[in-house]
């Protein structure tokens, strides 16, 4: 039977596993909509690849370009912001929502108000609106598949048993590029340096935040919204292989552990055949050439995200998207060469300490607290 799709952050690399998954298994889907922020050759070879209804543009000045890259080929081309979230609102079996960062908030929540099945795999719009869109999924029946690969892991360790009889729920980290290096030398880590992940391959602005911890930080708040064990929970440690992608200990002292291989098509692969399988080109794990498995207590001195977002999670409300907001202000700015490495979570630290907004209650009120956010990281970085 074929299922509907739309993928929103076709060109990204998850967008990118996830059309390679449904190349493998092209009699399976109907792709309705793909979406990029301005990507227009890249979007319009993929639209007319597998035949989609329609391709976007979030960046409105760059339609011109896709439509041209477009012509003749029956394929509706639209851009802006809310195209987008049309796009994403079209009924559709399953939308792959991966959009990087607070841009792919609005196209979520028009997908979830459609009460379908979300891939989710924008951690940041379930950081900033967490609330706000757990009430969205609860209001219109709809479901989310977490395609991060440690709340896939989660998500799949949970399969069967009761949240109440959870005891532990453990967020494995890679510990990023430099996990060894000291505090002077992260001083002087470049742009080209923080985006070389040693296990995974990851668009520039995540790699940046493995690096800095703070993506475990946002999977934190995000493993606290996705499964309702409470705060104090939730843990983190460091798992330099990336094998075991993280684990569940239930109160008779079992746990249990998702590995696999270092490579986003598994969890991706998850969501799309849900609840069900579906095979993947990942090479299967060869444990004794691995050897071992080791872990490690997260260094909070040396990348204190993890203690930002922890206090952030405990403090609710508005904190979650000035969290997220001045991450991606400092992240661009590192990514651009006007900000130390080091600075990333200072600027951070320091802008939750001069904002904090009221828990936001809407949209609206996210999108406002995000604008104010960056706004103060900004100032922050135009006058340290």
């Amino acid at each position: 039977m074929t299922r509907s799709i739309s993928i929103l952050g076709a060109t990204g690399s998850v967008g990118a596993s996830t059309l390679d998954l449904i190349r493998s298994e092209r009699e399976t889907w109907r792709v309705v909509a793909l979406t990029a922020n301005c990507s227009t050759e890249e979007l319009a070879k993929l639209a007319m690849e597998f035949e989609a209804e329609i391709a976007v543009v979030g960046d409105e000045s760059c339609l011109g370009g896709l439509r041209d890259a477009l012509a003749g080929s029956g394929i509706e081309a639209a851009g802006g912001a809310q195209a987008l979230r049309d796009a994403a609102a079209r009924p559709v079996d399953l939308t792959v929502a991966a959009i990087v960062g607070c841009a792919g908030l609005a196209p979520t929540m028009a997908a979830i108000e459609q009460g379908g099945t979300i891939a989710l795999a924008n951690k940041e719009a379930l950081v900033s609106a967490g609330d706000v869109m757990t009430a969205a999924v609860a209001r219109h029946g709809a479901t989310l598949l977490p395609v991060d690969s440690e709340h896939n892991a989660i998500f799949q360790c949970l399969q069967g048993n009761a949240v109440e009889d959870v005891r532990w729920i453990t967020l494995t980290a890679s510990g990023g590029p430099f996990r060894t290096w000291t505090r002077e030398k992260l001083d002087t880590a470049t742009p080209g340096q923080a985006v070389a992940h040693p296990n995974w391959d990851m668009g520039a602005k995540i790699s940046v935040d493995s690096a800095t911890m703070m993506n475990k930080g946002l999977e934190f708040i995000e493993a606290y919204y996705l499964f309702p064990v409470g705060l104090d929970r939730l843990r983190i440690i460091v798992h330099p292989q990336s094998i075991i992608h993280s684990m569940v200990e239930y109160r008779d002292g079992s746990t249990l552990a998702q590995l696999g291989p270092s490579d986003m098509k598994v969890p991706i692969a998850s969501c799309l055949a849900w609840p069900k399988r579906m095979d993947t080109p990942c090479e299967p794990l060869d444990l004794p050439t691995i050897g071992s498995l080791t872990f490690e207590t997260p260094d909070e001195t040396r990348f204190p995200a993890t203690r930002l977002a922890r206090e952030v999670a405990h403090a609710g409300g508005g904190a979650p998207a000035v969290l997220n907001a001045a991450n991606e202000v400092a992240v661009a700015s590192f990514l651009a060469g006007h900000l130390p490495f080091t600075r990333i979570a200072v600027v951070v630290e320091e802008t939750l300490n001069r904002y904090s907004p009221s828990a936001p209650s809407g949209l609206g009120d996210v999108l406002a607290v995000d604008r104010e956010a960056r706004e103060q990281a900004l100032q922050l970085m135009e006058h340290a």
